[in-house]
């Protein structure tokens, strides 16, 4: 399809800092005493930062040039992104733009701030100015390949990778005996369940009446139609409120990517692909663990997407190694 049909497409990044001793006194002040390890949103891992964005932001600008614009969305932190745009990509500078959450929260200040990755995604859609079609990305996902617009939209609609699974009831059994447990025997009232990867995107299925199975959408970039998600949330606005209530990712919330997919079959999408990408989780694994991947992502052309949970948590050899294949794999 010629890509000129397919529309604009912009980009979208999360991005926090965890190391800033702004952002770590607003979250002290949000726990208001409580310890981090009674909120599994709060987790430490979950605003690490090994300088990802660099390299997603440079694998958007080297694989995939038709891009229009990139949105970096932070909480009054400066990424210091323009050095290295400048040097690599001059011509591209004014095609970067920090998006604060007061511009994506305008209308829901009270909720601010927020430490919530499923709050934050769930409102990327309302920045001003961005296309109709947009693909998300966190700062540990990154492009390995050259991709097409046709990777991302098909006929002006987004293509969905992943795949059909059953609904989790074993989970949820688990998770309502371990709440009975602890409010009734263990007098814990304040637990939560860890929040679910899985248990997220079913949450968003179940949303939408689907009850049987749900589609399971990977550690991949998410291509999205922004007018589908406003009319849902402007004819459901309780449902989005709800959702950014949460100062800590709980697992009660959807995954904002699922409601997305699941909106987009719902209306009949059928752009359905395989969820062929290099997922590395390093941090604990043996020797050879990061050279397999690595290996595994060279030699199989299909690979054209990466994600690399917790890079800040692993030895300091591996974070080098993945770095240092990354920026030969961007000059390559």
């Amino acid at each position: 399809m010629d890509s000129e049909k397919q529309g604009q497409i912009d980009a979208v990044i999360t991005w926090v800092d965890g190391n800033d001793p702004k952002h770590q006194l607003k979250l002290e002040k949000a726990l208001g005493g409580k310890s981090r390890k009674k909120i599994p949103g709060a987790d430490n891992t979950r605003f690490g930062n090994a300088n990802e964005l660099k390299y997603c932001l440079l694998s958007i600008l080297t694989f995939a040039p038709f891009i229009r614009k990139i949105f970096i969305v932070t909480d009054e932190q400066d990424p210091n992104v323009i050095p290295f745009i400048e040097k690599d990509f001059p011509e591209r500078v004014n095609d970067i733009r920090i998006v604060d959450h007061q511009e994506i929260f305008r209308g829901y200040e009270k909720y601010l701030p927020t430490f919530n990755s499923r709050s934050i995604e769930s409102v990327i859609w309302r920045i001003e100015g961005m296309s109709d079609n947009f693909v998300f990305f966190s700062d540990d996902m990154f492009l390995v390949k050259e991709i097409k617009p046709e990777d991302l939209f098909v006929q002006n609609r987004p293509v969905m990778r992943g795949t059909w699974l059953l609904t989790p009831v074993l989970r949820k059994a688990w998770n309502s005996l371990r709440k009975g447990v602890n409010k009734n025997i263990l007098n814990n009232h304040d637990f939560q369940p860890k929040p679910s990867f899985h248990f997220g995107q079913w949450n968003a299925a179940a949303l939408l009446g689907f009850k049987w199975r749900y589609f399971f959408s990977s550690h991949t970039p998410h291509a999205v139609s922004k007018k589908t998600l406003e009319t849902y949330f402007n004819e459901n606005p309780e449902i989005l409120e709800n959702q950014i209530s949460f100062k800590f990712r709980h697992n009660d919330q959807f995954n904002f990517a699922s409601l997305t997919y699941h909106l987009e079959i719902r209306s009949g999408n059928t752009n359905f692909a395989k969820p062929i990408f290099s997922f590395l989780h390093p941090y604990g694994r043996k020797e050879g663990y990061v050279d397999r991947k690595i290996k595994k992502c060279v030699e199989n052309p299909e690979i054209k997407f990466m994600n690399v949970q917790s890079l800040e948590l692993c030895n300091k050899s591996d974070q080098e190694k993945i770095i240092r294949w990354m920026e030969g794999n961007l000059k390559a």
